[in-house]
């Protein structure tokens, strides 16, 4: 038998006895048959019973394992139930501006006005500086491609139609989707971590028209002013490679540009913006109202807000793009 020996042991804990019983049990012995000497009577209990209740443990049953196919199938289920969920959500949204404008007097102008200065005002910058960036890329691969041919004219309708229909817009929505509908997502949650929104519907008020309707009208109005911010600056880093590496002068660009954009290019790129808009903010207020009174889950549901916000938006300019190009636009 096996001796074990407490003479020098002043305090032992349930972790201690659990370390000693699977000590035991790895050198092939057990506590039944250990001989406990200077042991004090509620020591002696304590290592017995934990020793009693690790023999009664039963180990986890291991986590089921799914097939590719049965996974792909629950992701497939999981998407189509988060846009069910957006559709649905934006309907209520939608009811709930329309219910406004029967009682204006309920409309929040102020924090639509706030919302519309953090939305907009504060993202200009970043907004000019990302697509004039985008706009000295596209010349410059433009450029060294019709150099071989010797069409270097060609950059300037390549540079102004790409930025004003389709990179302008969907880059302009894939920042504001990780500025302010990540924001809407984090603010939201917070306020229902906090109780704050249930301290709003104690008062009687409702949390769509507090919360939801001015960061959504808001955007809506802020989107088309950052997209012709975006077209801007994109189009002047377009005519700054022109006028570098192509040798096109800011005039010769300009008057090209007047006869080669035409006016559908513009507004196809605007139109988008509030739409691109309206279903980032209802996917920012949605997560946040959805979200669990915790951090873990407020974080989580602001990561998963900027990624359904950009797929969202990629999907809906995809749409777009075929629609226009059917109807011959």
């Amino acid at each position: 038998s096996v001796f074990i020996d407490g003479a020098g042991l002043q305090e032992i804990d349930s972790a201690g006895a659990m370390h000693l019983v699977k000590t035991l049990s790895l050198s092939g012995g057990s506590i039944n048959q250990a001989r406990l000497i200077n042991f004090s009577s509620e020591q002696e209990a304590l290592i017995r019973l934990v020793a009693e209740r690790l023999e009664d443990a039963t180990d986890l049953p291991k986590a089921k394992k799914f097939s590719v196919l049965a996974r792909v199938g629950r992701s497939g289920v999981s998407a189509i139930a988060a846009v069910l969920g957006i559709l649905n959500f934006l309907g209520f949204a939608a009811i709930g501006f329309f219910e406004l404008l029967k009682s204006p007097q309920k409309f929040r102008y102020r924090e639509t006005v706030a919302q519309l200065e953090a939305a907009c005002v504060s993202a200009i910058g970043i907004v000019a500086l990302v697509t004039f960036l985008i706009g000295i890329v596209v010349a410059y691969l433009y450029a060294s491609q019709m150099e071989k041919y010797g069409a270097n004219i060609f950059i300037v309708e390549a540079v102004s139609i790409a930025m004003c229909r389709e990179l302008s817009p969907i880059i302009v929505a894939i920042i504001v989707a990780g500025r302010s509908g990540s924001s809407f997502t984090a603010q939201i949650g917070t306020m229902k971590l906090n109780e704050e929104i249930d301290a709003i519907q104690t008062l009687g008020l409702s949390s769509l028209q507090v919360l939801v309707i001015p960061r959504v009208i808001a955007l809506m109005i802020a989107m088309p002013l950052l997209v012709f911010v975006g077209n801007v600056a994109g189009i002047g880093g377009g005519m700054a490679i022109a006028e570098m590496y192509a040798d096109i002068n800011l005039a010769t660009f300009l008057e090209r540009m007047q006869d080669k954009l035409a006016l559908k290019h513009l507004v196809i790129g605007l139109m988008k913006a509030p739409i691109f808009a309206a279903f980032i903010a209802v996917i920012g207020c949605k997560m946040g109202l959805t979200a669990e009174n915790n951090a873990r889950s407020v974080g989580l549901n602001t990561t998963a807000t900027v990624v359904q916000s950009i797929v969202s938006v990629i999907l809906l300019d995809a749409f777009f793009a075929i629609i226009t190009v059917e109807l011959g636009y």
